[in-house]
Parts: structure tokens; sequence; C-alpha cells
């Protein structure tokens, strides 16, 4: 027992003992402060990625904790036990907490003489367990706007995140960016560094989805100073997960990929198995030797292994040529089948043949090198049936980014607040 709790030990015959390193006496622990110092331990071990300690302690705390007494803190480590499983992609350990989780709310709503902000949140947290997140939102409005009235500063910052996350997960990113500017005004009265790291992170993410990279990038240095202020270790991993996210819709593949290792160094993969799946389906994604072209439709991106990164920006109709060759491989296109595929358009000898000839030869000056006699490497191939894409190239095709794990409850976000 010394080795998990460090502080507290049981002695049957005369209680449970604090012994207090900065003071001589000892004081006796009841089981409900037994409870609360089990969890606040766990949750550091938790904050620092140890999670076999923190899924010991947290089980210790609901051990000890009365029942409804104590219900708030035992549906918290309900909370924190899920996010554990969930990252270790441990799907019915987590589905069996999210149906406790369930009956305490039931228990609560019997038991609380009216029903306060900390139950609204708590409901909206076990709506979003559930994937229920509709109904998530209009708990999470009900304690936010009870929160105000209690005047409870920290409920409420929990509940305006919870909102913003609520409302970029249904990409409205208008009214996320809202509540989480109005969220960065209330921390800096209260100061709580990691709600700083996670609003921050989130930020980012809206930033990053609406094309603003250099800004998602600033607030993800800013998101990692707050973890790190806090010695916070849990999120590290996803911090550059996203800043390698940001670098592959910016088109620079090199140091995205850089990030996503440095990701993958700076985890446990045996504990967080779920971020170690997101991280090599994005280091797959963006790495391949063995790749000639690697193409991204979404960013108008194309990667050669010779020529590097092409912008396709303002290219729209060369991009789509492109891929629609490539996409059908060995299958030729002749004029008509272009003009109706591209143009939209029936084939008129007199409008299309110079527009293709052009449009094709353009396509070739942008994707095919020269190799060292002066010849072109061919991935565009000319027959007597139109154009078709060499079936012998290697050829790969950006997965978009919102690559998901196999799993029950990947709605679970490690960041979000318990």
């Amino acid at each position: 027992m010394a080795n998990d709790t460090d502080f507290i030990e049981a002695r049957p015959a005369y209680g449970f003992i604090h012994q207090d390193s900065n003071f001589s006496e000892q004081k006796v622990l009841g089981r409900e402060e037994l409870a609360r110092s089990y969890y606040l331990m766990a949750k550091v071990q938790y904050d620092k990625s140890d999670f076999d300690k923190a899924e010991r302690n947290f089980l210790k705390s609901l051990e000890m904790a009365d029942s409804p007494k104590d219900i708030y803190t035992i549906f918290k480590a309900h909370g924190f036990l899920i996010r554990i499983a969930s990252e270790r992609l441990e799907d019915l350990k987590a589905q069996k907490y999210i149906e406790e989780s369930d009956k305490l709310i039931e228990q609560i709503s019997t038991t609380l003489g009216s029903l306060t902000a900390e139950y609204f949140y708590n409901v909206g947290v076990v709506k979003t367990y559930r994937g229920e997140f509709k109904e998530a939102r209009e708990n999470y409005l009900l304690a936010y706007n009870k929160s105000k009235e209690e005047n409870d500063p920290e409920l409420l910052s929990k509940c305006i995140l919870a909102l913003g996350i609520s409302f970029y997960n249904s990409k409205n990113y208008d009214v996320a960016l809202d509540y989480l500017h109005q969220l960065n005004q209330l921390l800096k009265i209260i100061k709580k560094s990691y709600l700083c790291g996670s609003m921050f992170f989130f930020t980012a993410k809206i930033y990053s989805d609406l094309g603003h990279y250099d800004q998602a990038l600033n607030y993800l240095r800013k998101s990692m100073a707050h973890l790190q202020e806090k010695k916070c270790w849990n999120m590290i991993g996803y911090i550059y997960l996203a800043r390698g996210t940001v670098y592959k819709r910016m088109g620079d593949y090199d140091r995205a990929q850089l990030f996503y290792e440095l990701a993958l160094e700076s985890i446990d993969q045996s504990l967080f198995k779920r971020l170690a799946g997101l991280i090599k389906s994005e280091i797959e994604d963006v790495n391949d030797s063995n790749v000639d072209l690697y193409l991204d439709k979404s960013n108008r991106k194309v990667v050669e292994k010779i020529l590097g990164t092409i912008d396709f920006k303002h290219r729209f109709v060369l991009l789509e040529i492109l891929f629609l060759l490539a996409k059908n491989s060995g299958q030729y296109y002749d004029k008509d089948k272009l003009a109706k595929e591209i143009w939209k358009d029936e084939y008129n000898p007199l409008i299309h043949d110079k527009l293709i000839y052009t449009s094709i030869s353009r396509l070739r000056k942008l994707i095919e090198p020269k190799n060292g006699s002066g010849e072109k490497r061919k991935y565009i191939i000319r027959g007597k049936d139109g154009y078709t894409f060499n079936p012998l190239a290697r050829i790969r095709f950006h997965v978009e980014d919102t690559v998901t794990i196999n799993q029950s409850i990947a709605n679970i976000e490690i960041s979000s607040p318990v």
C-alpha cells in the first residue's frame, strides 16, 4: 500500500493516518477524507500519464467513498476511469464504467433536494459518453446558466469548455470560438492551467479546420506552455499530433512527419493505444519511400518523389484531370469522355481538342520530372483511345485526418474536463 499512496497508511485499531512531512503530529483521516486523498493523488498520476497507478487509486477512492455523501467524487472517479479505458482501447471496461455513471446520475436525481449546476453538468458528461451529443449540449447549457446563478466560476469554466468542444464537434466554429474566447477571459481570473491548455488546444483545432494555420500553430504553442507549467504530460502527444496535422494541411509533409514521430516518441504506446493508432495512421498516410506520387485533393497538393510538393491551388481543372486518371489507372479516357467528366459538356472538337491537349501538356510539365537522359518518366500515357494513368506508377491518396480507431467510445477526449 505504501508504494501506491506514499503518505497514507492504514491502522485498523486507530483509523486511517495521514502523515504530513511539514508537521510532527498525525491526523486521523475518516473514510470521506481518505477517499478524497486517493482521488486527488490519482488525478496527479493521471496528469503525469501514470495510468496504472491512477487507475488503482481511483478504484481505492471508490472503495472508500460513501454514497450519496461522496456521490460527485464517485462520479468524477468514474469519469477518469472511462478516459483511461478509452485511451487503452478497453471498450468493455469503459462501457461498464459508463453504465455505472448512468446509474449514479439516477441516484443523484433522487437524493438531491434540488438539481444544481453540477448535476446538469454531470448529466451532460454521461450523455457525451453515450454519444448523445444534442442532449449533452442541452444539459451543458442548463449547467452553464445555473453555475452563473450559483456563482461557481470553476464549474462555469468547465461548462464553457464543454460547450465549446460540443460546438466544435458539430463544426459550428463561430459559436465554439465565442465560448472559448469567453472562457479565456474567465481563466484570466481563476487561473486554471489545465483548462487553459485544453482551451488553447481546441481553439487551435478550430483554426486548423478553418485553414488559419499560423493561428492554429500559435495556439498549440500556448497550449503546450500551459500544460508544461502544470507539469501535465497526458496531452503532450495529442499536441504534437495536432501540430503534425496542421503542417500536413499546409502541404509541409516533412515537418508533419517530424511532429508525428515526436508524438509517437513522447508516449508509452502500451498506455496510449488510441493515440498511438491515430499517429501511426497519419505516419502511414504521409510517408512511404516507395510511393511515386502522393495525391492530396482536399489541400490541393501533390508530392512527387523527385520534384517534391506541387501546389495545385489555382489549377482546378488540372487537378480534376489528374485525379480522374489516377483513380482509374490503366483505363483510357478519350476526348469524348474527358469533355463529359471534366467539363460536363458534350465533346466539340472546335472547343475541346485544343483545351484537352493544352491541359494534359501543362499537367505533364507539372508532375513528370526529367531523368538523366532528358526523357520524361511518364505518369500520363497517350494511346489511340485517349489518355490513361500509368498502372505501374506507385501512388497514394491522402486519407482525410478524421481517422478514428475502431472503438465505441471514440468521442471521449482526454483533454476535456471531468
